[in-house]
């Protein structure tokens, strides 16, 4: 029988599926699913032409955005048509939002492309218009795929956008791949945008936390704590099922785009982390969605792949003609064996042998 330090985060992890998914059935609720959105009219207003794009390093000159250097105030087509037909208190979390925002006067967001950096970009934006950035990290361990993803979704707002390059992987105590890896990453993050921040003349940063990821553990939140960094998401107090419906209400299709974090996440913690190990993880995973796979994730151990699939796609996965795709495609990203882990795709499945003392410091 496994211990009790490994069996109790596994039963929490999946009280909170089953809550979560209850919860998002009641905001989804008719009045938002009532007629499809083909467009962010509900909350951004129709996307803007000609789109706004930057290259990487360069902020591109406000001349490209439909709304060139207007005060926040003057960007009435970015003005909601109507609050997202749902419950009150999600009504009320999304007016503390923009006022937060508001208050704010002006703000760099650390940008992902994830749903809740960008809601939280996507906001911030509309509030303040130009007097926001959205910084996007590049590095080795952010996956082309969601490279190009996050590039797309600001281009499709007119959203200023600055690529910065980040050098977390070559540091010593980051490729060690130790319980605090999130921690070394976040503070190169941070300290790259702190540096920018002055000569671009913006006063907060931000970024995407929500109210539950404080219920994780996540060291990255201790190097936000340090860095004086803004989570106005979890200030409002929306939590992540509510960010994807407000997502949804806006009309972005990424409202339930699988979470996606950094390629190292899914090495085995003491494997040294190396640019060849998450190329390896990389071209797996894009191996397993030209199979048709969505929701899943490759975890390296060595010369061990451990599959994790949506428990909803698993079925899909027992024939004998997909087992020997899957083993084909990831024997050519270089795993010798390939394993299907029976319990489905989890979100930090990794940290499961951490220590129980190590898991209660949460976000410390």
């Amino acid at each position: 029988m496994a211990p009790l330090s490994q069996i109790l985060p596994a039963f929490g992890r999946a009280c909170r599926v089953l809550v979560d998914s209850v919860r998002l059935e009641r905001l989804l609720a008719p009045s938002l699913r009532a007629a499809p959105l083909t467009h962010a009219a509900l909350l951004f207003g129709p996307p803007r032409s000609p789109p706004f794009y930057t290259e990487k390093g360069i902020i591109a000159s406000m001349a490209a955005s439909t709304h060139p250097n207007l005060p926040p105030a003057e960007h009435a087509d970015l003005a909601p048509a109507n609050a997202p037909a749902a419950d009150q208190p999600l009504q009320a979390k999304l007016a503390a939002l923009e006022a937060r925002l508001r208050d704010l006067g002006s703000l760099m967001v650390a940008y992902s492309g994830g749903v809740d950096s960008a809601f939280l970009a996507a906001t911030a934006y509309r509030v303040l218009g130009n007097q926001m950035l959205a910084v996007l990290a590049d590095s080795p361990s952010l996956a082309r795929r969601d490279l190009e993803q996050a590039c797309a979704f600001a281009q499709s707002l007119g959203m200023p956008l600055h690529v910065i390059n980040t050098d977390e992987l070559d540091k010593p105590e980051y490729q060690r791949n130790d319980a605090n890896r999130c921690f070394h990453c976040k503070d190169e993050l941070f300290t790259s945008m702190e540096a920018l921040r002055p000569t671009l003349g913006f006063t907060h940063i931000a970024y995407g936390m929500n109210a539950d990821d404080t219920r994780d553990y996540r060291p990255g939140q201790r190097a936000a704590e340090q860095h004086a960094v803004l989570a106005p998401l979890a200030e409002a107090g929306l939590a992540k099922l509510e960010v994807r419906a407000l997502s949804k209400a806006a009309g972005f299709a990424l409202w339930d785009r699988p979470a996606a974090p950094c390629l190292s996440s899914r090495v085995e913690y003491g494997r040294k982390v190396t640019r060849e190990v998450l190329e390896q993880v990389e071209k797996a995973e894009d191996s397993l969605r030209q199979l048709g796979f969505r929701e899943l994730r490759v975890r390296h151990h060595g010369e061990l792949a451990r599959v994790e699939l949506a428990r909803t796609e698993l079925p899909r996965a027992l024939s004998m003609e997909m087992l020997d795709a899957i083993t084909a495609a990831l024997k050519q990203a270089g795993f010798q064996y390939i394993t299907l882990d029976c319990s489905g795709f989890r979100s930090g499945s990794m940290n499961a042998i951490l220590p129980v003392e190590v898991l209660a410091r949460r976000g410390a």
